[in-house]
């Protein structure tokens, strides 16, 4: 990382640009404020703000996007409060072990690894699920809630929009796993959860899970028909459906999206001899399945 320590108490920036170096990061020690807005980037900006005659608001400002830690003499609305407020993440109290000021910025380093990460997730999970629509009210939906679907991406996105719109933390588990079970009980009673591949639970183990998941807050999902549940049961179908890698679909339904999605990018010619089927018979397909090619 690089580190911008501003500091006038020349030796203890010293000391702290020594043990950081140690550490593997990249230090750079100014005494000026004026100095310290010269527009280079900088990862972690350690902050004195008792430099006196100098504003550090103009170096919080600055660096809005890195991550600034106060390093204070005494705390009073000056030098820490209203820094805070500012943008500044944190603070230190003079004289500071080292090592606390060391835990500190690995903190705020795995926590802007984490936000990396979870931006990449969520670019990724909104490009995966782009061009998808449902039509169910989420004010009306009632948990526990069933959904019964062959088209997973379809799941996901009703899953995923109930928990953005209410605000809760999703957990995701599998009943394909040995220990779903187990996971599903060790998670708090406010906990949502998104379960997957209820198709997979043994019968013996039926009764077992939906006692378990009775009063809880749950969307869980199948691949096949779900019946002899308690709790409200939907069906999610598309005449666009999704065909992901690792779904099994009858010849008819792939032939017919393949038919809905493709004809628009290969001409008929082509279409059909990909399908190994004739143009004729690509003409009656469209006419049994009610598709109109748009020219």
């Amino acid at each position: 990382m690089k580190i911008l320590i501003i500091e006038n108490e020349i030796y203890l920036a010293q000391s702290i640009a020594a043990k950081l170096g140690e550490l593997g990061h990249s230090c750079d020690m100014t005494s000026s404020i004026q100095d310290a807005l010269k527009g280079l980037p900088y990862d972690v900006v350690l902050l004195s703000t008792n430099i006196s005659g100098q504003d550090c608001y103009p170096v919080i400002e600055a660096y809005k996007d890195s991550v600034v830690i106060l390093m204070v003499s005494y705390i009073s609305n000056d030098t820490v409060s209203k820094p805070l407020d500012m943008g500044a993440k944190d603070y230190v109290l003079k004289p500071f072990m080292i090592e606390e000021l060391i835990r500190k910025i690995e903190h705020f380093q795995d926590y802007e690894r984490l936000k990396r990460k979870n931006r990449t997730y969520e670019e990724y999970l909104k490009h995966s699920l782009e061009g998808i629509k449902i039509e169910h009210d989420l004010d009306k939906i009632k948990l526990p809630l069933f959904i019964s679907s062959n088209f997973q991406k379809y799941t996901d996105l009703l899953a995923f929009r109930y928990a953005e719109e209410y605000n809760k933390t999703l957990h995701f588990v599998s009943l394909n796993h040995d220990h779903a079970l187990n996971e599903i009980e060790s998670l708090p009673q406010n906990a949502f959860i998104y379960i997957n591949d209820f198709q997979t639970l043994k019968k013996s183990d039926r009764k077992i899970f939906l006692d378990m998941i009775s009063d809880r807050e749950v969307i869980i999902t199948g691949t096949e028909g779900i019946e002899g549940v308690e709790h409200d049961v939907i069906e999610i179908k598309s005449d666009n459906n999704v065909f992901e890698q690792g779904d099994i679909l009858p010849i008819e339904d792939y032939v017919k999206y393949i038919v809905l999605n493709y004809q628009h990018k290969f001409p008929d010619t082509e279409l059909s001899k990909k399908l190994g089927i004739s143009r004729k018979s690509l003409w009656e397909k469209r006419k049994k399945y009610g598709i109109i090619k748009k020219k």
